[in-house]
């Protein structure tokens, strides 16, 4: 019996551009194959998995895993789209974006509800606009905002001049804001600290989601009695909705960390899911363009996987995949690339070796653990648990 699953969302993890990649201006995006190309390191724990079967030829080697590529089927490429395709849930039409910046009423409202005026107002780089504004801010003390390709409304201030707690509370002020025409995929905190030439981002970002505006897996688990534990930005990707535990964590090294300890621990009997998501590989790697940070940290979780796929119980399936792409080799921006994403599927109650194909949604895995878990079917998605366990057991 199958009662636990574990997800690790390694964010923007694409591995090759989906046939409408030129709509989004990403034609020829390749976020794992431009790693390999462009670094001399290797991923053999993912490699069994079958993360290399999904980009080239097999080779003849034993795959631990099964393996499949999956499509978005939101017109979207960002992080909640991918997330809650994940969980079973597809956008009919993208999340509003402000290529051009956020028209004047708007900023204006923001603006005299929080007291203060504003600075930035455009589409841009998060390091660029406070390279370029941070010294103005500090002297002014007027907040950041700016946004990117994504569905998303981003406040930048300095943890000290500007105040921690005062940057989350005026994001809150702009998530109640922000519905109706204006509503906005997510609000994000970005916090950096240091001196004019020398400043950075910290970890203490905040996002403000949308909630899903229908159930997911996510709720259906909880509603079966069983747990949802969310590492990371899961929870503030889904505002919260149909989790039981919130792990917030800093950045991979504590997501991986988090996520393993979650795992040693005995599973219940009800149906859990652990879900993960890695952030650095989007926002420190793959939006900065880093390729050899990128690789660096992909080598990391590659040789972390061992000790993850160790502390693995007979009754759980481990799942690999990514929300959408961001290629550190692709210059025609900095944004999220579309992409397919890989799914590697792993543990002791499912074959190895299986190709599961061209997957038209990332809401199959979210159809597959619901059957699994026999709590019901949901709106979106196939099932591959017939060729995930067949015969293998009773489920």
């Amino acid at each position: 019996m199958i009662n636990r699953f574990v997800v690790i969302v390694i964010d923007s993890l694409g591995i090759g551009a989906m046939p409408d990649a030129g709509k989004f201006n990403d034609l020829g995006a390749d976020t794992f194959g431009h790693l390999l190309s462009n670094t001399n390191l290797s991923f053999p724990n993912l490699e069994k998995l079958g993360l290399y079967n999904l980009i080239f030829p097999p080779s003849g080697k034993r795959v631990l895993g099964s393996y499949a590529k999956m499509m978005c089927a939101s017109p979207a490429k960002d992080s909640i789209a991918g997330h809650w395709e994940l969980a079973g849930l597809i956008l009919d039409k993208p999340l509003i974006t402000y290529p051009n910046g956020f028209p004047k009423p708007l900023v204006e409202e923001f603006e005299r509800r929080i007291g203060s005026k504003t600075i930035g107002n455009s589409a841009s780089s998060g390091t660029e606009i406070i390279k370029r504004l941070g010294e103005e801010h500090i002297r002014t003390l007027c907040p950041i905002i700016y946004t990117s390709a994504d569905s998303v409304f981003q406040i930048a201030a300095h943890e000290e001049k500007f105040g921690l707690n005062k940057l989350y509370k005026i994001c809150c002020i702009a998530r109640k804001m922000l519905t109706g025409k204006n509503s906005v995929g997510r609000v994000i905190a970005r916090p950096f600290t240091g001196l004019p030439g020398n400043f950075r981002r910290t970890e203490n970002r905040k996002d403000l989601a949308l909630s899903p505006f229908k159930p997911t897996l996510l709720d259906k688990i909880k509603g079966f009695g069983g747990e949802v534990i969310a590492v990371g930005k899961i929870t503030d990707l889904f505002n919260g909705e149909g989790i039981t535990k919130s792990v917030h964590t800093d950045n991979n090294i504590e997501g991986m960390n988090t996520a393993l300890a979650e795992v040693s621990k005995s599973p219940k009997k009800t149906p859990s899911l652990i879900f993960t998501n890695l952030v650095d590989f989007d926002m420190l790697w793959g939006h900065r363009r880093d390729i050899a940070e990128y690789a660096r940290g992909l080598k990391y979780f590659d040789d972390f996987l061992p000790k993850l796929q160790d502390a693995l119980k007979d009754t759980d399936v481990l799942c690999i995949t990514a929300d959408h792409g961001c290629d550190p080799a692709y210059l025609k921006h900095t944004d999220h690339t579309r992409e397919y994403v890989p799914l590697l599927l792993y543990g002791k109650q499912i074959r190895n070796g299986i190709n599961l194909g061209i997957r038209n949604s990332f809401s199959d895995l979210a159809q597959t653990i619901a059957d699994i878990f026999n709590i019901g079917k949901l709106e979106n998605g196939k099932s591959m648990k017939a060729e995930l366990v067949g015969k293998l057991n009773n489920l």
